[in-house]
């Protein structure tokens, strides 16, 4: 396994600057289908705080109500395709299989290998996240198995297990992958458990939830009100979309948004194995 490398401030905020001519394709083609989608995580903060990127961030992430998403990832490939520069990925039972838990859109325009991908067959560009919400249903023992059947999701797609959150979690999850070893059976296990945790509309729910952001984040749950619609601030000189309810929901996700993290925080949080923002992704060598 290739070693991760480090980015320059001048090489971060070229990959950025990069990044922006995805973000406008992506936001024309919700534009002209009517899709709802915002700004979330390090984005939306880097819109009230920076009116741009934040300075050390290296990536974008978008949420969609589960509804759009789903449309989304119908229209792509109907209209536009995933032939061209741009391409929607997302795993699934007949696609690409993409080591994510959610879709993915995909400049190749460049070549972007993440530490985590660096051994699966996907075009290695410039990567944006699209991440589901969900409606979260009221009564602890929904929530619970919506939890449940959200884990076993999260472990059979993604077919990771979980170092990161704790001894127990990646022991089961290290158990339940060998019992369950081949693709065709993985992938029957997350399609059931996908069904069962998103059973519940999100127009029927009190609260919204955000269970494709990984285990700390799918324990999160926001009033609906917050996502019903989005506002359009400033951000690298143009107008993107942020939840209408921003201060709710980053209060909650993140607690006090607006103050810097401590300088040793201030780094890239996603691990790169290669960079190159002068060659497609489909002329490196496999």
């Amino acid at each position: 396994m290739s070693q991760p490398i480090k980015l320059s401030k001048e090489t971060i905020r070229e990959l950025q600057l990069k990044e922006l001519e995805s973000l406008r394709v992506f936001k024309e083609f919700c534009q002209k289908n009517n899709l709802l989608f915002y700004f979330c995580g390090g984005c939306c903060i880097g819109t009230l705080r920076h009116q741009g990127f934040i300075p050390w961030d290296d990536d974008i992430d978008v949420f969609m109500p589960r509804q759009d998403y789903e449309i989304l990832l119908k229209e792509w490939p109907k209209q536009v395709g995933n032939t061209g520069r741009y391409r929607l990925l997302k795993t699934d039972v007949n696609s690409t299989f993409t080591g994510n838990i959610f879709a993915t859109f995909v400049d190749t325009k460049y070549t972007c290998v993440k530490e985590n991908q660096e051994n699966i067959d996907v075009p290695h560009g410039l990567v944006m996240d699209i991440m589901p919400l969900d409606g979260c249903p009221d009564g602890k023992f929904k929530r619970y198995m919506q939890l449940f059947h959200c884990l076993l999701y999260s472990l059979f797609m993604s077919e990771v297990v979980p170092e990161k959150h704790g001894g127990a979690v990646a022991f089961f999850s290290k158990i339940l992958l060998g019992i369950f070893r081949g693709r065709k059976i993985r992938t029957k296990i997350w399609k059931h458990c996908e069904k069962k945790m998103t059973a519940y509309p999100i127009e029927e729910c009190t609260y919204i939830t955000e269970l494709c952001a990984g285990p700390h984040y799918m324990m999160n749950k926001y009033p609906k009100e917050c996502f019903e619609s989005a506002i359009f601030e400033p951000f690298e000189g143009e107008l993107f979309p942020i939840p209408v309810g921003y201060d709710t929901y980053l209060k909650i996700a993140f607690g006090d948004y607006m103050e810097l993290p401590p300088e040793d925080k201030q780094v890239p949080h996603h691990d790169l194995v290669a960079l190159n923002l002068n060659k497609s992704c489909l002329n490196m060598p496999k």
